[in-house]
Formats: structure tokens, C-alpha cells, sequence
């Protein structure tokens, strides 16, 4: 990718945004590389992300990681989009394409290398989002369970990308893989006690300035976890090689993740 004067001009594009570490995990992630740049996080809403599109397209931007809510309108506005991203219906990171925007899903690519550390087990994934979505991608060959508050939304996602059942919310399943693909514990909300109890491990999309309650957990017991820095960094890594063709400093964007 070819960046400007300036340097690569990069943004993270969701609402809410305040409480993000990607700025930190990017701007470290350049200087370790030798690059110039920025990131910003912007919070905007339908029309701020349409305004930022035009960024991208104008060369006021370089790239842009999206979060939620904007990861399905993110798709639908990409003229490219990876494999990945086109399985999982949602895009987190777009770059300048010919004539377009390209898009991939980098939470894929966390997802996977979250699984390789984890037993061969089925998936218990909680959620119904884009999150959840990238779960069912990365899952291959494994079993998989969804499990969503809003049980019409599990239904159609397991339905729609890869091979899910649908079960109720909840509801534990001794031996699974939990993979938290909602907001729960952000703010320190626990996650259904049913579906950590008999668990063989968790991967945590959430994460706040504290561990979360699911991470504390299941990680007290001796289970392996991964938390949602740890998701955090290694998608944002798929995102930097993305834009830079740069393998990314992987233990920078790390220390810059756990000092927020």
C-alpha cells in the first residue's frame, strides 16, 4: 500500500470507540516497524462511516479497522473482499482497492491462531454478531454450538455461515470450548455460569481495564484462556500486514495493549 506525505493515514471506524486500545496497539506497532503514520479512533455512526468510505476512496485514508456496529456495512460497501470475509458476511479492516475498497476479517485470522492453542474440542460460541460469525468461520471442522440471547438471531446465523446448532442460551455443554463473541464483561457483566461450568477452555472477545469475570473464571481453574487483548492484538497484527506488507512487532503491539 502506497501512503502519502504523511505517512500511512490510518483510522479505527465504530461507536463507541473511546475505550479502545487499537490507537496505542498501531502507533506502537509503527514506530517498532520504522514507518511513519497515524491511527485515529473515530466514533461515528452510518453517515460518519459513509463520510469515512469517501476518505478511503479520496486518499484521505489509507486504511481502517471497523468494530462494531459497522462490521456488516463494512461487507456490503467493499468492491473486494477475502474469502474469509465473504463467508463470515462482515468486514474489519478495509484498504484501497482498484477502482474500490477492499475488505478482509482479520477476527478470523485471531480466531484461528486462538484455536491452535486451545484442546480439539467442540465450540460453545456465545453471540450472534459479526464476532460470532468470524467464530463460525475459524471453527473448520470443529462441532459448534450457538448460543444467543436473541435465539431468532443464533437460528439464522447458524443457518447462514458454516455448520451450527442453534441451542438456547445458557445452557453449558461439558468439554466445549466457550468462545465469547458478545460484549459481556466489558464492563464487567458475567457471562451464564451454565455455560462456563463444565468448559474446557474460553476465548474472550471482551475485554476493560480489569480481566473479565468469564477470563478470571475459567483461568482460575487452570483452563487454557485466551483474553480479549490477546484477540485484540493478534487481529489488529493481520490488519498492520495487511496495510504495510510488513510482518507485524507482534511483542510491541502486546506491551502497548496490556499498558492501556
Amino acid at each position: 500500500m502506497t501512503a502519502g506525505a504523511g505517512g500511512l493515514r490510518l483510522a479505527l471506524l465504530g461507536d463507541p470507540v473511546a475505550h479502545s486500545r487499537s490507537p496505542a496497539i498501531h502507533a506502537a506497532a509503527l514506530a517498532a516497524a520504522g514507518l511513519v503514520g497515524s491511527y485515529e479512533a473515530r466514533a461515528v455512526d452510518a453517515a460518519g462511516f459513509a463520510d469515512a468510505l469517501d476518505d478511503l476512496l479520496g486518499g484521505g485514508l489509507d486504511g481502517a479497522n471497523v468494530t462494531m456496529p459497522h462490521k456488516r456495512r463494512a461487507f456490503a460497501a467493499c468492491s473486494a473482499v477475502s474469502a474469509d470475509a465473504r463467508q463470515a458476511g462482515a468486514v474489519n479492516t478495509m484498504g484501497r482497492a482498484a477502482g474500490g475498497v477492499a475488505g478482509w476479517n482479520t477476527d478470523v485470522d485471531a480466531l484461528r491462531v486462538a484455536l491452535a492453542s486451545m484442546p480439539a474440542a467442540p465450540l460453545l460460541v456465545l453471540g450472534a454478531g459479526a464476532a460470532a460469525a468470524a467464530a463460525l468461520v475459524a471453527a473448520g471442522d470443529r462441532q459448534v454450538r450457538l448460543a444467543a440471547r436473541r435465539s431468532a438471531a443464533a437460528e439464522t446465523l447458524a443457518g447462514t455461515v458454516g455448520a451450527a446448532t442453534a441451542v438456547p442460551w445458557g445452557q453449558g455443554f461439558v468439554g466445549s470450548i466457550v468462545v465469547n463473541a458478545t460484549p459481556l464483561g466489558m464492563a464487567g457483566e458475567s457471562l451464564p455460569p451454565a455455560a462456563l461450568a463444565g468448559c474446557a477452555g474460553l476465548i474472550d472477545f471482551a475485554y476493560g481495564d480489569h480481566p473479565t469475570p468469564a477470563v478470571v473464571s475459567v483461568g482460575g481453574r487452570g483452563l487454557p484462556v485466551v483474553d480479549g487483548i490477546e484477540m485484540l492484538v493478534s487481529q489488529a497484527a493481520a490488519s498492520f500486514t495487511i496495510w504495510t506488507g510488513q510482518p507485524a512487532p507482534r511483542e510491541a503491539m502486546k506491551r502497548a495493549a496490556r499498558a492501556g
